[in-house]
C-alpha cells in the first residue's frame, strides 16, 4: 500500500512539472528568495521565480542537503495553483563551503551534479541556482583554491549534462564580475543573478544605482562590468535589497520594514545615486537601502538596457504592503 501511494505521489509531481514546462517566461523575470527560515506563503502574483534558500554541499562532497526540506515542499507546491511559476533550489550562502573540494575532483563533481538533477526530480523543481560565494575566495571562511575558477567553469558543464536542456541553470554573481570566466560558462547557464547590493558600508551607500559621493560602487557599474566579462545582457538578473546596511547605532543588517519604522533619522535622497538613504543630524549617511522610487528607477534601468529581469533578498524583508515587491511587478510584469 505504501509503494502503490508512493507511485501515485510520483506520478502528480511528474504531471505538475510537466504543467511547469508548457509555459513561458514573460518578457522579464522577477526572482525572489524565499529562505528556509520563514513561514508565509509569498504572493506569486508579484513574482515568476523563486529561489529557495538553501542548499549546502554535503559534507562527503559529492550530493546536496537542504535546510528544512518540508519548507522547500511547501513552496514547489505553489505550482500547483500556480503552474508558470518557477522554484529553483538555490545551493550556497555566504559562508557556506565544501564547493572548492568538490569542484576539485571530477567524480565528487559529477556525483554532486547528478544528485542535483535527482533533488531537483524529487522535489519537482524547475532548476538548481549555484551561491557560490565566490570562487577563489575565502572570504566567507571557506576553503579556495586558485583553480576554483576554472574548476567553476567545469562544474556548471556537468550541471548543465546532469539536469538536461529543459531545467533551469543559474548562478549569482558578486557586484564586481569578478571570480567567474563568464565566456566559458555562457554555454550552460540561463541567466545570471548580479548581487547588486552590499556593495560598501555606511557613510557609503550599498546599492545605489550610479556611481556618487556617497558610493565607491553602483548597479551601473557592476553592468558594465558583467558585460566587459562576457555575459550579454538578456542573461543578467539586476539583484535589489530588501533590507539596508547601516551604522552601529543603527545595525549592520535591518530589513526595510523595520527602516521605515526607525525613529530620530531623516529620509534622504541622492541625485547622483538615485537612491535613498538615512541621515543623522549632522546629514551623514547612517543607514542605506532601497525604497519604492529607487526600485522603480532600477526597473526602468533594467528596461533601458535590456536586461533579463530583477533578483531580491529576500522575499520577508518587505513591508506588509509589499510596497517594494508590489513596485517590481507593476513595473515588470
Amino acid at each position: 500500500m505504501k509503494t502503490l501511494y508512493k507511485c501515485i505521489a510520483v506520478a502528480l509531481l511528474v504531471l505538475g512539472c510537466t504543467a511547469c514546462s508548457q509555459k513561458q517566461d514573460p518578457k522579464h523575470i522577477i526572482v525572489a528568495y524565499v529562505t528556509s527560515g520563514s513561514t508565509g506563503m509569498p504572493d506569486v502574483n508579484t513574482l515568476t521565480h523563486i529561489n529557495y534558500a538553501f542548499g549546502h554541499v554535503n559534507e562527503t562532497f559529492d550530493g546536496v542537503t537542504i535546510d528544512n526540506p518540508a519548507r522547500l515542499k511547501e513552496i514547489t507546491a505553489l505550482k500547483r495553483q500556480y503552474p508558470d511559476l518557477k522554484v529553483q533550489l538555490s545551493v550556497g550562502g555566504w559562508g557556506s563551503g565544501r564547493f572548492s573540494e568538490m569542484a576539485a575532483d571530477p567524480a565528487k563533481r559529477a556525483a554532486f551534479a547528478k544528485h542535483c538533477a535527482q533533488v531537483s526530480d524529487t522535489f519537482c523543481l524547475d532548476g538548481i541556482d549555484i551561491d557560490w560565494e565566490y570562487p577563489s575566495c575565502d572570504w566567507a571562511g571557506i576553503s579556495a583554491s586558485p583553480q576554483d575558477i576554472d574548476n567553476f567553469t567545469l562544474l556548471m558543464k556537468d550541471l548543465r549534462e546532469a539536469l538536461g536542456k529543459d531545467q533551469l541553470l543559474t548562478l549569482a554573481t558578486v557586484a564586481s564580475g569578478k571570480y567567474i570566466d563568464f565566456k566559458a560558462i555562457n554555454p550552460y547557464i540561463d541567466f545570471a543573478n548580479i548581487m547588486t547590493y552590499d556593495m560598501s558600508r555606511p557613510p557609503l551607500h550599498h546599492a545605489p544605482l550610479y556611481p556618487s559621493a556617497i558610493s565607491n560602487n553602483s548597479c551601473g557599474q557592476a553592468l558594465e562590468a558583467h558585460l566587459a566579462a562576457g555575459i550579454p545582457a538578456h542573461k543578467l538578473v539586476l539583484g535589489m535589497p530588501f533590507y539596508g546596511r547601516g551604522n552601529d547605532a543603527v545595525g549592520n543588517f535591518i530589513d526595510y520594514k523595520d527602516i521605515i519604522k526607525l525613529q530620530g533619522y531623516q529620509e534622504a535622497w541622492s541625485d547622483e545615486s538615485q537612491a535613498p538613504y538615512l541621515a543623522d543630524t549632522a546629514g551623514v549617511l547612517v543607514c542605506s537601502f532601497d525604497n519604492p522610487r529607487s526600485i522603480r528607477l532600477k526597473c526602468d534601468f533594467i528596461k533601458t538596457n535590456n536586461l533579463k529581469g530583477a533578483m531580491y533578498w529576500q522575499y520577508d524583508g518587505d513591508d506588509t504592503q509589499g510596497s517594494l515587491r508590489n513596485t517590481i511587478a507593476k513595473e515588470l510584469r
